[in-house]
């Protein structure tokens, strides 16, 4: 039996999920209409399943056009990603999503709903950066009682930072390209975050809500689970 199935323009790694614990994720954006549907379609049917980033209404649309009623797909504007399918009905652990501000809301809320859809439980702290640190010092325990923390921030970056001298628990920095000229894209905040004094800090790439979500899942179900998830 083959652990991917060959459509010619994409080869969908339907061994995923029992190998990574995660099945695969689709990244809407530049796809194709027809990709885009023969794509949602196989992975629900492997699944039961499917969720994409980076998507726009009209591929909501498609996807809802060509999968079943008792798939109740839904898309979210604000973090551009489409679920459809089974999701987990009690949410466990705790993951903690932080911006800085929140015009880096639309990158916290793709962490947020992506951790949400593999079962774990969110806390959204919103607009607690720097140039308010008591914003951020009151929800100090409540960052403590995470098993992860996303620190999501644009500008200068440095929420991460204070984040990760304040906790115990890992913190997940993900920089965002929100900021004037100098803030280039986001570089300003990436180079912020890698060369980071704190400790316990990794950092995923700019805007990458996705990737920061997938790491501190995996850290959440260790910490639930013990690694038997």
């Amino acid at each position: 039996m083959s652990d991917y199935e060959d459509l010619g323009f994409a080869k969908l790694d339907t061994d995923r999920l029992s190998r990574t614990g995660f099945s695969e994720v689709v990244f809407c954006q530049g796809k194709a209409d027809d990709y885009l549907k023969a794509i949602f379609e196989r992975l629900y049917k492997a699944h039961g399943q499917v969720l994409g980033t980076r998507a726009t209404e009209n591929q909501f649309e498609i996807a809802k056009s060509i999968l079943p009623a008792q798939a109740c797909v839904k898309y979210d504007k604000v973090a551009r990603t489409i679920r459809a399918g089974k999701e987990n009905e009690v949410l466990t652990g705790k993951i903690a999503v932080c911006t800085a501000g929140t015009a880096d809301i639309p990158v916290a809320e793709e962490a947020a709903q992506c951790a949400e859809f593999w079962g774990s439980k969110v806390v959204r702290i919103y607009d607690v950066g720097v140039s308010g640190i008591h914003r951020l010092l009151s929800k100090t325990d409540e960052l403590n009682s995470a098993n992860v923390v996303i620190a999501i921030a644009g500008m200068e970056g440095a929420l991460a930072s204070v984040i990760g001298g304040l906790v115990k628990v890992p913190v997940i920095a993900v920089p965002t390209s929100v900021g004037y000229g100098a803030n280039l894209g986001g570089l300003s905040a990436l180079l912020t975050m890698i060369n980071s004094c704190a400790n316990g800090i990794s950092v995923v790439n700019i805007d990458n809500g996705f990737g920061a979500a997938y790491t501190a899942t995996q850290i959440n179900r260790l910490a639930v689970f013990g690694g038997t998830k």
